[in-house]
C-alpha cells in the first residue's frame, strides 16, 4: 500500500508533456486559422439571391451565352436576352478574363448555375447613379433616341428618361407641327441635362435641359464678371429685343444695351436697328457683382460723330436732312448718324405758322442751311429760309429749342 501510494507520488512528479502543457495555444492557433479561412473571399459560400449585383470575371463567351465567375465556387450564365442593351461592338468586345458587372436574376437553375443579367445591372448601376446625381444636383449627360408629343425619351445606360418640350430650350413653343420638327431634329444628339424627378419605385425620371443650361451659365456667368473690366470691348450677340434696349450675350452672360445706348442716332424702338441673333462688338460701361448685371453700349464702340462735325460742316453750309422729329417749336434734322440739327419755327419761312405739322412732316426730306454750330454741346442750328444770309438772332433761335 505504501509502495502504491509512493509509485503514485512519483507519478505526479514527472514532467508534462510539452503538448499537453500548450494546449490552450494549440487551440487559440486553430481557432485563428479557421477564422482566417473563412474570411477568405475564395471560401465565402454567400447565399445568392434575386437583385444582388455581382462583380465577376468571363469564363466563356458564346453566341447565346457568357459564362461568369460569380465567386462562392459558382458560376452564372447571361443569357441573350439579359444583355439586348449591348451594342453589338460592345458585345464583340468581351473577352475572357474581362471583369463584368452582373445582376442575379435566379440563384440557381436545373443545373445549380445562377442565371444573370447585364442589361439590369447597368439598369441597377445607372439608378445609382442618377439617385447620386439628383442628391448632390449634378448636371449629366444623355442621348436622345425617340420623342413623343410631350417631349423626348432619352437612355441613361439601360434607364429610360423623359424630358418635357417645355424643359428644352431648342424646342419653339409655336405650332404643333413645327414642335415635333424640332423635336425629330434632336433624336441621337447628346444633351446636358439635370434630374428634376426620380422615383424609382415608379420607374419614373424627368430631366430638364433648361435648367442644366441655366446652371452652366450661371457658372460661366461667375467666371465672366470676374474677368470683366469697365471699358473693355468684346464680341455679343443679341439674345432679344425689348422696349427699353436688347440684352447681348458677351460669352456665358447676358448685358443690357439700354436704348439711349444703342445708336448715336435717335432710335424710338430698338427693334428698328437691331435683330435676334445678330454678332456685334460692344463696349462693358459697368458691373454690378453683387446683382451679377452688365451695362453695355453699341455706339462706344463706334465714332463718335459730333467730334469732327467742325471738321465737316461750316456756317451757312447746305446740307440735305430727313425729319425725324416735330415739336411744337420746331423740327429736328439727321444731318448724318447721330448728327441731328434743330429747325426752328420761325426759320421755316416767311409766313408765320401755328406749328411746324402745317409745312412738314417725320421722314420728309429737306434742304436747310446751317446757323449755328456748337460741337462741344452737341447742337446745331438749321433754317429752311436757303438763301438767307446768317444773322445776328441765329445764336438766340437756336437757343429757343434747347
Amino acid at each position: 500500500m505504501e509502495e502504491l501510494k509512493g509509485n503514485t507520488a512519483e507519478s505526479e512528479a514527472q514532467p508534462t508533456p510539452a503538448h499537453v502543457e500548450n494546449g490552450n495555444d494549440f487551440e487559440a492557433e486553430d481557432l485563428a486559422l479557421m477564422e482566417q479561412f473563412l474570411n477568405d473571399p475564395a471560401h465565402d459560400y454567400r447565399n445568392l439571391k434575386y437583385g444582388d449585383t455581382v462583380d465577376g470575371l468571363i469564363m466563356r463567351v458564346e453566341r447565346d451565352e457568357i459564362l461568369v465567375d460569380i465567386g462562392s465556387k459558382a458560376e452564372g450564365i447571361v443569357p441573350s436576352r439579359e444583355m439586348q442593351s449591348l451594342a453589338a461592338e460592345d458585345r464583340a468586345a468581351l473577352q475572357v478574363g474581362d471583369p463584368l458587372l452582373v445582376f442575379v436574376v435566379q440563384s440557381e437553375d436545373k443545373e445549380g448555375r445562377a442565371i444573370l443579367s447585364i442589361d439590369k445591372a447597368r439598369q441597377e448601376r445607372s439608378w445609382r447613379l442618377l439617385q447620386a446625381a439628383y442628391e448632390k444636383g449634378e448636371v449629366i449627360s444623355a442621348r436622345v433616341v425617340n420623342y413623343n408629343k410631350g417631349g423626348l425619351l432619352v437612355n441613361l445606360e439601360g434607364v429610360r428618361g423623359f424630358v418635357p418640350a417645355s424643359q428644352v430650350s431648342g424646342i419653339s413653343r409655336g405650332p404643333e407641327t413645327q414642335k415635333q420638327s424640332d423635336m425629330a431634329r434632336m433624336v441621337n444628339t447628346d444633351l446636358r441635362l439635370k434630374v428634376i424627378e426620380l422615383n424609382r419605385n415608379r420607374n419614373r425620371l424627368i430631366l430638364s435641359e433648361r435648367q442644366a443650361m441655366q446652371e452652366s451659365r450661371e457658372s460661366k456667368k461667375d467666371e465672366l464678371l470676374a474677368s470683366l473690366r469697365e471699358g473693355d470691348v468684346r464680341e455679343g450677340t443679341i439674345s432679344s429685343v425689348c422696349d427699353f434696349g436688347a440684352f447681348v450675350d458677351i460669352g456665358g452672360a447676358d448685358g443690357l444695351v439700354h436704348m439711349s445706348e444703342i445708336s448715336w442716332s435717335r432710335v424710338k424702338h430698338p427693334g428698328e436697328v437691331l435683330n435676334v441673333g445678330a454678332h456685334l462688338p460692344v463696349m462693358v460701361l459697368s458691373i454690378d457683382h453683387e446683382r451679377k448685371r452688365i451695362a453695355l453700349s453699341i455706339k462706344r464702340t463706334q465714332h463718335e460723330p459730333w467730334s469732327r462735325v467742325g471738321e465737316r460742316y461750316q456756317l451757312g453750309q447746305v446740307v440735305e436732312g430727313v425729319i425725324t422729329q416735330l415739336t411744337s417749336f420746331g423740327a429736328f434734322a439727321r444731318i448724318e448718324d447721330g448728327v441731328e440739327g434743330l429747325i426752328h419755327i420761325s426759320e421755316m419761312g416767311d409766313e408765320p405758322m401755328q406749328s411746324p405739322r402745317e409745312l412738314l412732316a417725320e421722314g420728309a426730306v429737306v434742304q436747310a442751311r446751317i446757323i449755328r454750330i456748337d460741337p462741344t454741346r452737341k447742337r446745331m442750328g438749321l433754317s429752311l429760309r436757303v438763301n438767307r444770309e446768317s444773322g445776328e438772332d441765329d445764336d438766340e433761335i437756336g437757343e429757343q429749342g434747347e
